[in-house]
């Protein structure tokens, strides 16, 4: 086996480990099951690339996000790394191949989203790779009680069928003790080894500004302090305002969200990387696996929808350890803000119903089919055609995927594709007759093969640096070879797909389990009470308010948040005397109640005195230690 720290140095050029880093890939090189609680910024990526090169065979990665397979392979192979990702923008004939590669090559990384597992391609050749290790990133998608559940994430497990002897590895950021134990369990995980970074971020001081001129604030904040800064907003529009405005005041700002090109949102992620634009306005598509250390400030233009969110998002700020800021921005709309958003992810039953019997009807499938379909699916078109909000469309299809009907993709890049219609013989031909056309035919069977037998994917960029032409009169060419019947060509798109998962049922059959509605939303309530309360205390310092919420015992102030700051002295009360009187108000509630019966968390919530942040955090640790329980539809009761 190779020296791990040798590796670090020559692949990574660090001399040193972060926090509990050297501790996990250790664990994960004595071939036990291990799981990494790492806070953003802590490097939870080096935990499974480090051990990938130090040992034979591939690493899979799970990860839930294409825009983050792509980011981390791009970075890998920078490095000179062989890795490969697996994503649905593929060719059928592209993932034959690298699957291939990780059977017969030398691939050390193979990156896969969670629906992958259960495709009968991977199956067969999974069990012909030599696999070193599993790693599973954000891995608290595999919880309800995490903040950003996957139902694909379930499906991980078989590959412990699969792959009994190989270790696993489950690394998240944001997770807390119930959330741990669902990663346990749902990944099946033997006796793992567990690593629990502290969330304690000295460096950043975390603010909090009531303003009803947020413009105005953020404005001074970026004018304060110097370097680079994320800004971050609810919605598409509101991230090309926001970046509008910072231009007309003289900084270098751009945009940023999942509604532009995949090469448009890499070419303005390299430009903020590289210094060349400040500030980056985006929604929360952005951040997820970049690796920049000097961001000075993140900035929320809007409250996040929970502090699990909010934790990862601010972490991106003062990864180099210097100060730096995250300041959340904060007036009473943004409850209401909150409340509305709650209402509008969770529509009545009868309009998912609805929902879901329109989709089938604008994807034209009659009842009993569609079972494993993949169609292309503009959400915006689907909802303007059946006069349906566009929000409330695509809740409701995140309720029907929670509930196994179908998943909905991200925004894919699916790049242009190319065949001829012609054999070799008639193409020569054409060539001797259409001189114009023979330098240009020249070069596309200089860079491609395999386009007289099946649809190979091309780039026009690189296309037009290799001919000299433009990138405009390569498309141009490519559709006049089009339209002579010369080539099938399928242009550039951008879109996300609709996987079905079963046939289609009559829509009274639909069934939405109470789990996935009530009980989901009750917590996203309590999680907005939570984030409600961080903006709105003024008593207790920020820093120990967000590391008592994901479990760390008594935690000491920070000292350099405005909360600390303003008050400069302690005034006696600890939060450790909360949770005592807590827990015992919440374990007599429950003791009073009638045999066999439970109680709702918003009964338990109005039953008991206290911060809602205060009383959701404790029961979570009573779940996580077996003291109570709860009931498929939602309710709590002793165990």
């Amino acid at each position: 086996m190779a020296d791990i720290q040798q590796i670090l140095e020559k692949y990574w050029g660090y001399k040193s480990f972060r926090p509990l880093q050297r501790e996990v890939v250790d664990s994960v090189l004595s071939r036990r099951d291990t799981v990494a609680l790492l806070p953003t910024g802590g490097g939870k990526s080096l935990t499974y690339q480090l051990p990938a090169l130090a040992q034979s065979g591939v690493t899979i990665v799970i990860t839930p996000l294409i825009a983050l397979m792509k980011d981390q392979v791009d970075a890998l192979r920078d490095r000179g790394i062989r890795a490969v990702a697996i994503h649905s923008a593929l060719s059928a004939r592209e993932i034959d191949i690298a699957l291939d590669n990780c059977v017969y090559g030398d691939v050390k990384l193979l990156y896969i989203a969670p629906e992958r597992i259960e495709t009968r391609l991977f199956h067969a050749r999974v069990q012909k790779m030599e696999v070193a290790l599993v790693a599973v990133d954000e891995a608290h998608c595999v919880s309800e009680w995490g903040y950003d559940f996957r139902p694909a994430y379930l499906k991980i497990a078989r590959l412990r069928e699969w792959l009994p002897e190989v270790p696993f590895l489950a690394v998240t950021a944001t997770a807390t003790s119930l959330v741990l134990e669902d990663i346990k369990r749902h990944l099946r995980l033997d006796d793992p080894q567990v690593f629990r970074g502290s969330f304690a971020r000295p460096n950043i001081r975390f603010v909090v500004r009531r303003a009803e001129n947020k413009a105005e604030q953020m404005l001074r904040v970026i004018r304060a302090v110097e370097g680079s800064g994320i800004v971050y907003a609810r919605t598409r529009r509101a991230t090309e305002e926001i970046a509008d405005r910072l231009r007309e005041e003289g900084i270098a700002a751009d945009f940023y969200h999942a509604g532009l090109g995949f090469r448009l949102r890499a070419a303005k992620q390299e430009a903020w990387l590289r210094g060349e634009v400040r500030v980056i306005v985006a929604t929360n598509a952005f951040g997820m696996g970049i690796d920049k250390a000097d961001v000075r400030f993140v900035i929320h233009d809007q409250m996040p929808a929970s502090l699990e969110a909010y934790y990862q998002e601010a972490g991106r700020a003062g990864r180099d350890g210097r100060p730096s800021f995250a300041v959340l921005l904060y007036n009473e709309m943004d409850e209401t803000a909150a409340r509305r958003r709650i209402e509008a992810a969770y529509p009545p039953i009868e309009t998912i119903k609805k929902v879901y019997e329109s989709i089938f009807n604008y994807l034209q499938v009659s009842v009993g089919g569609g079972k494993e379909a993949v169609f292309d699916f503009d959400i915006e078109e689907f909802a303007a055609k059946f006069k349906l909000f566009s929000l409330t469309a695509f809740s409701a299809v995140k309720l029907l995927e929670l509930n196994g009907y179908m998943t909905l993709t991200d925004v894919l890049d699916n790049p242009t594709r190319i065949m001829f219609r012609m054999s070799r013989e008639e193409l020569y031909r054409l060539q001797v007759d259409r001189t114009d056309l023979e330098s240009f035919l020249r070069i596309v069977l200089r860079l491609y093969t395999g386009l007289f037998t099946e649809f190979v994917a091309v780039d026009e960029a690189y296309m037009a640096r290799m001919s000299g032409y433009t990138e405009q009169r390569v498309k141009e060419l490519l559709y006049q070879l089009s339209v002579m019947r010369v080539i099938r060509y399928i242009p550039r798109r951008s879109s996300p797909l609709l996987i079905l998962h079963e046939e289609r049922l009559p829509t009274e059959d639909v069934a939405i389990a109470p789990a996935t509605y009530h009980w989901r939303r009750e917590m996203e309530e309590l999680r907005a009470s939570a984030m409600v309360e961080y903006a709105e205390n003024g008593s207790q310092c920020r820093s120990v308010l967000l590391r008592e919420y994901f479990d760390e015992k008594e935690p000491e102030p920070c000292g350099v948040c405005d909360v600390c700051l303003s008050r400069r002295s302690a005034d006696g009360y600890r939060e450790s005397d909360a949770f005592v009187r807590i827990e015992s108000e919440l374990l007599k509630v429950l003791a009073e109640l009638p045999a066999g019966r439970s109680m709702s968390v918003r009964t338990l919530m109005a039953r008991v005195s206290g911060r809602p942040m205060t009383i959701l955090t404790m029961l979570r640790r009573l779940l996580a230690a077996g003291r109570i329980r709860q009931m498929t539809d939602g309710g709590m009761m002793l165990e």
